[in-house]
Formats: C-alpha cells, structure tokens, sequence
C-alpha cells in the first residue's frame, strides 16, 4: 500500500472517501502483487513500476468515484461494460459503499487482467 494513495483518500470527503477505500480493499484483494502508487494525483494499479496505470485507476470526483479500467486487449464487446468515450481507459460510476457489487467489480478486475 502506498503512503501518497493513502493521503489521497483521506482527503476525500463522504462518501466519496468511503467509496475509495473499498474499490482499494478490492482491488489490493484481488491482486495483492499488483503495483499501486499515486500517478498523475490518482491511485493508479499496474503489473509494474513502469506500467504504473496500465491496468486500473480510482478517481473521487463531485459526486461519485470513477474506477477506471485499461481497454488494451478488450473486444469490443468487452469495452462496452465500461462508461466514457476514452481511447486506451473506461471506466464505472460508483455512487455510494452501498451499491458496490463486489462480485461484479472483481469480474471486471480480472477480465481486464487477462487481457
């Protein structure tokens, strides 16, 4: 776990902080090996340190929390479970701790995994 992800979200206000930390529980659970640090003032995740956002990021916005998502390797029908009209990241909208789907996001997780 990285110091600066952690300054990160304890900065955020709720419920956006709370949002930030389970998709980071998740996340760090699902792949304890995987890189995490603070890149471009967003947790970012990757295979390596230099693949810093390769495969996932968490950004707290006005309202909700992006989990953002690398589309390399996706099908197109894959990249159309994502939100937003990126080229290389998508991502999906979570509003509250309550409405987390853990099952989904872990499905998610490792389909961009094995891409």
């Amino acid at each position: 776990m990285d110091a600066k992800v952690d300054d990160y979200i304890k900065k955020q206000k709720s419920p956006q902080k709370e949002v930030c930390q389970r998709l980071r529980s998740i996340i760090l659970t699902t792949y304890p090996e995987i890189n995490e640090e603070l890149n471009v003032g967003v947790p970012c995740y990757g295979s390596t340190k230099a693949e810093p956002c390769g495969k996932y990021y968490i950004t707290a916005l006005k309202d909700h929390v992006n989990l953002g998502f690398s589309l390399k390797g996706l099908t197109k029908q894959q990249q159309g479970l994502f939100e937003g009209s990126g080229k290389t990241m998508k991502h999906i909208k979570v509003y509250s701790v309550e409405k987390i789907n853990e099952e989904e996001i872990i499905r998610l997780l490792k389909i961009v995994k094995q891409s």
